[in-house]
């Protein structure tokens, strides 16, 4: 069979089979798989866990329900999935990412819907879970399915990593990843990941992840009595810990979220010409950000406006954000008290080359600085309550050229190429543990709402889904060279890497033809 029969007929069965992937989907959605809430739905986990291996069975895969390593007697844990469908040793192996929990989701919150009722209406399938990330997750198995249909091999190996505690930290994940990145385990051998749990820019055109900030969150702690007083009985005669805290808040960021700490931007990277050009053609409309994001009917200000600002400052500078105090009054009506002992909580997003322990050191050496100017003799704490590392790929690797090709195959367009100014720890915590490429494939519009109320997954999103990723997978199986998995050589220089015949793999590492 032809390439060109091959997508004409594999289009045409996905398209013929969309009431199916619905009616599926539904049967996902309905299992409330809320990680958040393990006492009460630790059962419907598993069970989601359970259903998704019985899939993979069904369609003559392996799978296999690893214990979570953090799982205790007191605390059990739903399991972390494992699958694979191996056609041939000698071809290279994708290994996909998904999770198969969801947020908490109630219909008096706010739902128009039941949330664990796909609805759908006007095109649009509306569920916890229909986007975030039962939805995307289980479109590759659709995929499998319909080569199986029509009797097609797969052009690579396809090997699954499955997850039940994405929305509450991925507890387990990062030592399994770690563990089975060794020699002879599950992930030893995959070439490529690939992950969709991400979403477009906007609502129409498709993009393709390259970079995502991490974090630090701070708690800076000020205490000035051990318990609440009376501001009309003692004000004035007592240093007072909120007045403190506000002073230090002050000093960390400016009302057009400049970062006041000296030493923050020493190492982040500069900006490249080539860098820069990939926001020339980005689609993306400033008034239409300002109605997302609800300031339109406010200021109908933004900090930047211009397009590539704004993007930048979103996506590959630091920013610095204030989000609230713990221990003072915040209920409505008066309250006279001066408060014993508050918390500020503040976050950093970090770009590459930031690091989080350096930062760490650059804030709490920023504070106790401000804090020794204000005389007080009220006790201080600054602790980093977590951190995550920011992460960079390289739009140009044969991973993304390949899910590029099939984007522009199902959508008559080049992707735009995009940053996420938010972080998803597990993209860096595989690169590291395996050392091979992770795109990030986002699948959903902009407006999917995940973790909000009325989640939804639009119908020609979840059709076109399953089209490019079994796309992405023949133009995997283009690639030319080596598996990357079986090189594992020191990364190369510039010089080293204009070799004729070099193959690049994920950290610019080389092996000769």
């Amino acid at each position: 069979m032809s390439e060109e029969d091959f997508v004409t007929r594999f289009f045409q069965y996905v398209d013929e089979h969309t009431s199916l992937y619905i009616e599926r989907l539904a049967e996902a959605v309905a299992i409330p798989s809320i990680s958040a809430e393990l006492d009460d739905h630790l059962d419907d986990v598993i069970r989601m866990m359970d259903w998704t291996k019985a899939h993979i069975e069904r369609l003559g895969g392996k799978s296999t329900l690893l214990e979570n390593p953090a799982a205790t007697t007191s605390t059990p844990l739903p399991p972390v999935l494992l699958g694979e469908f191996m056609t041939d040793p000698k071809l290279k192996t994708v290994c996909v990412y998904g999770h198969l929990d969801v947020q908490p989701a109630k219909q008096e919150d706010g739902w128009d819907t039941d949330p664990f009722v796909l609805t759908e209406k006007d095109g649009k399938l509306f569920g916890r879970g229909s986007t975030d990330d039962k939805g995307p997750a289980l479109s590759w198995l659709w995929v499998v399915e319909a080569h199986q249909a029509l009797r097609v091999p797969l052009p690579v190996n396809i090997k699954i990593l499955f997850e039940g505690m994405e929305e509450f930290g991925s507890v387990g994940l990062f030592e399994t990843i770690v563990d089975e990145a060794k020699e002879d385990k599950f992930l030893n051998d995959v070439d490529f990941f690939c992950i969709s749990d991400n979403y477009w820019l906007g609502k129409q055109k498709p993009c393709l992840t390259y970079g995502l900030r991490g974090i630090t969150y701070f708690q800076v702690t000020v205490q000035g009595c051990e318990q609440d007083l009376h501001s009309g009985v003692l004000g004035g005669t007592v240093h007072e810990a909120m007045t403190d805290l506000i002073h230090l808040m002050a000093t960390l960021v400016d009302s057009q979220g400049n970062i006041l700490i000296d030493g923050i931007m020493d190492s982040v990277k500069p900006v490249t010409p080539e860098e820069e050009a990939l926001y020339d053609d980005i689609e993306f409309d400033l008034e239409e950000f300002k109605d997302e994001c609800t300031v339109k009917n406010i200021s109908n200000k933004l900090p930047n406006e211009d397009k590539k600002s704004l993007l930048m400052n979103r996506w590959r500078y630091p920013s610095l954000s204030l989000h609230g105090i713990e221990g003072a009054f915040s209920g409505a009506g008066p309250k006279t008290v001066i408060p014993a002992k508050i918390l500020g909580k503040f976050s950093l997003r970090l770009v590459p080359d930031q690091d989080p322990k350096q930062i760490t050191k650059i804030v709490t050496e920023h504070l106790e600085k401000e804090f020794s100017k204000l005389n007080s003799p009220n006790l201080l704490t600054v602790e980093m309550i977590h951190g995550g590392k920011p992460w960079l790929s390289d739009p140009k690797h044969p991973n993304y050229e390949a899910a590029a090709k099939a984007i522009e195959k199902v959508y008559g367009q080049k992707p735009d190429y995009t940053r996420e100014g938010g972080s998803i720890p597990i993209t860096p915590a595989i690169e590291d543990a395996t050392g091979m490429n992770v795109l990030l494939l986002p699948v959903g519009a902009c407006d999917d709402m995940a973790h909000s109320q009325n989640e939804k997954y639009n119908v020609s999103n979840l059709v076109n889904a399953i089209k490019v990723l079994g796309l992405y997978l023949h133009e995997l199986g283009k690639i030319q060279g080596p598996k990357p998995s079986e090189c594992r050589c020191l990364p190369l220089t510039e010089e080293e890497l204009m070799i004729p015949g070099a193959f690049m793999k994920g950290f610019r590492c080389k092996c000769m033809i």
